[in-house]
């Protein structure tokens, strides 16, 4: 087709004519038939067939070429040569990696990374994640170079900032952390420097989260916080203790030393953090304040006036005596230790508490701990950014702006923080925005990272546990993010040989549809902690027939879980032996075969139960007592001290000196 005398070189023909049809180019010169106009080269869109049927009518026309086509420039753009050496990657890789983004980084199959990852005892998929150790391992087994990499510019301009002096440090109130047993009086005591009565609100006598609240009194102001005694909440009081400057270790004077009182003073000491105790209730009767002072000597607790450091004031929670005292103490305290802040500085701090609220969405509860915390501030907290929306303090009302070792509510962040979290004022919404999404992104790939079953071995110990293990699979929603965590970790610590108890996630807010439709996928226990479930979780809580839960008391969720665990584990079968006779001589019976006449020696022998035949202390048969008489009458049972008859069914080997063991097989309930 490509013959016409339109194209041959030096023909003064007219050129042809252009047509238009839609968007295509058309000439007038017909092919070889007469019939089908040709289309220009280049001015057109063909479609794959006629593509195809042109390239091929113009390649059996076309001669062949015995020399190399010449390049189409004078350069040779078009000359490739065939590498002599295998190619050298430098591959960057973070603290995580998936196995398909090595792959593409090392630019190789999928399937060849995890072959290598194989040989090297790990069995994953192309979807798993690897930490950054393995996965250099990989890359230089595979015979390249891996390098560390270092995409951590946000952070790296957050540190930049955080260094940035921003005036003078100028005296701060203290952070007080109220710390003690259940019961003894923490929250009463703090209800009564507040003036407040919020004590009388608490479920089963139990602070269900950490508050925070500031006081002013007539010598200065002072910051508290109050954290759970119940021993669930031992992150929390841990946490506490972190962010405090002093702690007072409440201990009842009717009571004692109790678990959580020794726990608190070694959360003091873990913290390096000074200690004053407050001798709470010397309002009772029974109060013994030297017995508090024995017990914390004992765990070297030392009162200043028995040549210790340590004050101890005695107070009462009901009638205010000692109150006075106690704050003097910790005023006194702070002054020794000179506590200091910046004012004047972007604010940074710790979240202390953290919830879900229905009207105003995520809420945090943050202590500043440098600089001066303002509404429109634009913050990184944990994973979570935003603009400070509003701020309120511990009576409900708004604030503007808050200073150091002051606690606010804060709203105006993307999700729900972690509690321990720390936050950071930043210049602009682009670098929060980008440091929580690169802190989100390491957290979730460090998630998947501890997942189990990576290495073979992990697979294999799996493959056992299954066999032997049962599984209760269980989703916890709580009002706030520190009961969350505490019934997370109280949960799990049930686990044992026997059982797994498997928290498949735990958050803030109410129980929602995603959250039943995950539960039902797993066939989990839904737990609502002060929460309830809304209208379609519980549409598909019906339809899929889940267990759900609600619960004010963390007692309760604690020993209703243990129930539930303990009906997965079923009853186990134990042998008791109930009897043992001594075989003194053997008869033979045409009804029974062999009769053994014994002695019952220890217990009672009973017709129709489980024998063991024992010979020297050898099991030689097990059956049953087909038979027992005592003289010619039947009996049902022989008492230890009494000679008789005993027929063992389909077993005529007794001899002398065997020993005829009777037992029962009893079921016993498991439990956690």
């Amino acid at each position: 087709m490509n013959s016409s005398p339109a194209n041959a070189p030096g023909n003064k023909a007219p050129a042809p004519k252009h047509k238009t049809r839609g968007s295509h180019a058309m000439v007038d010169n017909e092919g070889e038939d007469g019939t089908t106009p040709l289309f220009v080269t280049g001015q057109l869109h063909l479609t794959a067939d006629e593509r195809a049927r042109r390239s091929s009518a113009g390649n059996r026309k076309k001669p062949k070429m015995k020399t190399a086509e010449p390049s189409r420039t004078s350069s040779g753009a078009h000359g490739f040569s065939k590498p002599t050496a295998p190619i050298l990657r430098e591959v960057f890789i973070g603290e995580n990696i998936l196995v398909s983004e090595l792959a593409n980084k090392l630019a190789m199959k999928g399937s060849e990374v995890v072959r290598a990852l194989f040989k090297m005892g790990m069995m994953v998929t192309i979807n798993e994640v690897i930490d950054h150790d393995t996965a250099v391992l990989v890359v230089e087994e595979l015979g390249h170079k891996a390098s560390k990499d270092s995409d951590d510019d946000a952070e790296l301009a957050l540190e930049a900032q955080a260094v940035e002096v921003q005036g003078e440090r100028s005296i701060r109130p203290p952070v007080v952390t109220i710390m003690g047993h259940v019961d003894h009086g923490k929250t009463s005591l703090l209800d009564y420097i507040r003036r407040a009565k919020v004590a009388s609100g608490e479920a089963g006598g139990i602070t269900q989260h950490i508050g925070a609240y500031h006081v002013e009194t007539g010598k200065g102001v002072i910051t508290f916080l109050d954290t759970p005694g119940h021993s669930a909440f031992t992150s929390m009081r841990a946490r506490g203790a972190k962010l405090t400057d002093i702690v007072v270790l409440v201990v009842a004077a009717d009571d004692g030393v109790m678990p959580q009182t020794i726990e608190a003073v070694n959360h003091a000491r873990s913290a390096k953090v000074p200690l004053l105790v407050a001798m709470n209730k010397m309002d009772k009767s029974d109060a013994n304040p030297d017995n508090i002072k024995q017990g914390l000597v004992k765990i070297e607790v030392v009162p200043e006036e028995w040549g210790g450091d340590v004050q101890f004031v005695p107070v009462s929670a009901k009638t205010g005596d000692g109150v006075d005292a106690l704050l003097d103490a910790i005023l006194v305290q702070a002054e020794v230790m000179e506590l200091r802040a910046t004012v004047d500085a972007r604010a940074t701090g710790v979240v202390i508490e953290s919830a879900l609220d229905k009207g105003r969405g995520p809420v945090a509860t943050v202590l500043v701990q440098q600089g001066t915390l303002k509404k429109g501030d634009y913050l990184v907290c944990g994973v979570q950014y935003g603009r400070v929306r509003a701020l309120f303090d511990e009576n409900g009302k708004q604030t503007e702006s808050a200073g150091p070792s002051i606690p606010v509510q804060v709203l105006g962040l993307s999700g729900v923080p972690d509690a321990g979290d720390d936050f950071v004022v930043v210049a602009d919404e682009r670098l929060a925005r980008e440091v929580a999404q690169q802190r989100d992104a390491k957290r979730r790939e460090g998630r998947l990272v501890k997942q189990p079953g990576s290495k073979m071995e992990d697979v294999i110990a799996q493959m056992g546990l299954a066999n032997g293990q049962q599984t209760l699979n269980i989703v916890v929603k709580a009002d706030v993010q520190g009961s969350a965590e505490a019934l997370r970790e109280s949960l799990t610590a049930l686990s044992n040989d026997m059982i797994n108890i498997n928290v498949i996630e735990s958050g803030v807010g109410g129980i929602t549809e995603s959250d039943a439709t995950r539960a039902a996928s797993a066939k989990a226990v839904i737990i609502g902690f002060n929460v309830r479930a809304d209208a379609s979780a519980r549409r598909v809580i019906e339809n899929s027939g889940l267990d759900l839960r609600y619960f004010s008391i963390i007692y309760d969720v604690i020993d209703q879980v243990k129930q539930v665990a303990s009906g997965l584990l079923g009853v186990e079968i134990r042998e008791e032996i109930i009897g043992i006779a001594e075989v003194r001589d053997v008869f033979r019976s045409s009804k029974f075969g062999a009769v053994a006449g014994s002695l019952v020696t220890e217990g009672t022998v009973k017709r129709n139960k489980p024998i063991r035949v024992l010979r020297n202390s050898v099991v030689v048969f097990e059956g049953e007592l087909e038979s027992l008489r005592r003289f010619k009458d039947i009996v049902d049972e022989v008492k230890s001290g009494t000679e008789c008859g005993i027929a063992v069914k389909a077993y005529n080997d007794v001899q002398p000196g065997d020993q005829i063991e009777c037992f029962e097989r009893i079921e016993v309930k498991r439990s956690l």
